[in-house]
């Protein structure tokens, strides 16, 4: 069984969202990095929302395709200082990079499905 529920998978979403909205501030961010942490925090928080997960509120996305959108942020954010040519920004890359690999760790430690109720043993 994996450690994080999806009780606590809620928890750890709603506090990215504050992160992400943080961050600016945190790290002196301006300009087109703060924005896009704030953009960030504010996807994060409405697909948090959506999620079907006991701290989401409207549940109309399933949370396994919520998982699924952590596993490919993961990568993205990892991979983003460069493809979008702002390696050479310290403090923003390692913030992303930090980031894809937290979003991974996670999606790795999540229980997304339902777990199988062990089958009771009968008492002889």
């Amino acid at each position: 069984m994996k450690p994080i529920s999806p009780a606590v998978h809620g928890i750890i979403d709603y506090m990215t969202c504050a992160f992400f909205a943080a961050a600016p501030s945190l790290f002196g961010l301006t300009g087109a990095y703060a924005t896009v942490c704030y953009l960030l925090a504010a996807g994060y928080l409405v697909i948090s929302l959506l999620t079907n997960m006991p701290l989401g509120l409207f549940k109309a996305i399933p949370f396994w395709l919520h998982g699924k959108l952590e596993l490919v942020s993961g990568p993205v954010f990892i991979a983003s200082p460069w493809l979008f040519g702002f390696a050479e920004n310290a403090t923003a890359r390692n913030l992303f990079v930090g980031a894809g690999i937290v979003f991974l760790v996670v999606y790795m430690l999540t229980q997304w499905y339902p777990q199988e109720r062990p089958a009771t043993v009968a008492h002889s």
